[in-house]
């Protein structure tokens, strides 16, 4: 199973840590993971190395003056980029790729959304709004009506259909065009690239943060989702956003994957 992460030095502890959920919990007996960066120490990549022998690590440097100009701050570092561009920086062989952000867990086997049929688009991934904000950014982001507005943190990526349909000079260009109307960078520019070549994956079993969860069991008429729920069904937990299990003032229901998976391996 290929995986594939994007990260700088402040995110390695993160990634060994999803990476242990990985090995505790996805379901596979070896991986080979993918790690996109420009600053990496050799320090660095022994500790990713050190976490199992079941991960094949391969870190491959980018070059980030190629994202010159593009939307950052530190909340949205240039790695955020890297995602996109991935398809022309992977090797050649690889068709399939599992994208994870670091802030992820992995509760259950992921083989179920790692073979997910493309039925013909580039990416598999869930959406995090609902579908008045979809219409919103549709109409903001100049996009056809109904293209879906996606997190990017949990994303299946069909390899061969974007090496022949994506090149670094539209991903710059497009960066560049529309930087004005960008208000999370990294998905509003692939909304803008590939919005009607996603395939929708459901959020609750592949993307799942406490507020998503919050919002369902919200509306009445949904059957609730109780950890229970969770346990047995969800396969990727998000702990996107300020709110984090392994930060001071953590408010939520799922941190107790984070105890279970983490910190009581």
């Amino acid at each position: 199973m290929n995986l594939l992460f994007c990260i700088n030095p402040k995110f390695r502890p993160l990634l060994c840590q999803c990476l242990r959920s990985i090995v505790k919990n996805g379901g596979e007996e070896r991986y080979d993971a993918y790690i996109l960066h420009s600053d990496l120490t050799a320090a660095d990549m022994d500790a990713v190395r050190a976490v199992s022998d079941r991960v094949s690590c391969r870190f491959l440097s980018v070059d980030a003056g190629d994202f010159d100009g593009f939307p950052e701050s530190s909340r949205y570092p240039r790695q955020i980029y890297y995602r996109l561009a991935a398809p022309l920086l992977l090797p050649e062989e690889l068709d399939r790729i599992l994208y994870l952000d670091v802030d992820t867990l992995v509760i259950n086997p992921l083989k179920e959304l790692y073979t997910m049929d493309f039925q013909g688009n580039y990416y598999i991934a869930s959406t995090h709004i609902r579908e008045a904000l979809t219409k919103l950014n549709d109409r903001r982001l100049n996009v056809p009506d109904g293209s879906p507005y996606v997190n990017t943190g949990v994303m299946v990526l069909n390899l061969p259909a974007l090496r022949e349909n994506l090149t670094m000079d539209e991903i710059r260009r497009t960066a560049l065009q529309k930087i004005d109307s960008f208000w999370l960078p990294d998905q509003d520019l692939l909304t803008v690239l590939h919005g009607d070549k996603i395939l929708l994956a459901d959020t609750q079993k592949y993307n799942l943060s406490d507020r998503i969860l919050n919002i369902y069991n919200a509306n009445p008429k949904n059957p609730r989702h109780n950890l229970d729920w969770v346990r047995e069904n969800t396969v990727v937990i998000h702990y996107c956003g300020k709110n984090r299990p392994w930060k001071p003032h953590y408010i939520g229901q799922l941190g107790v994957f984070y105890e279970e998976t983490v910190k009581n391996p």
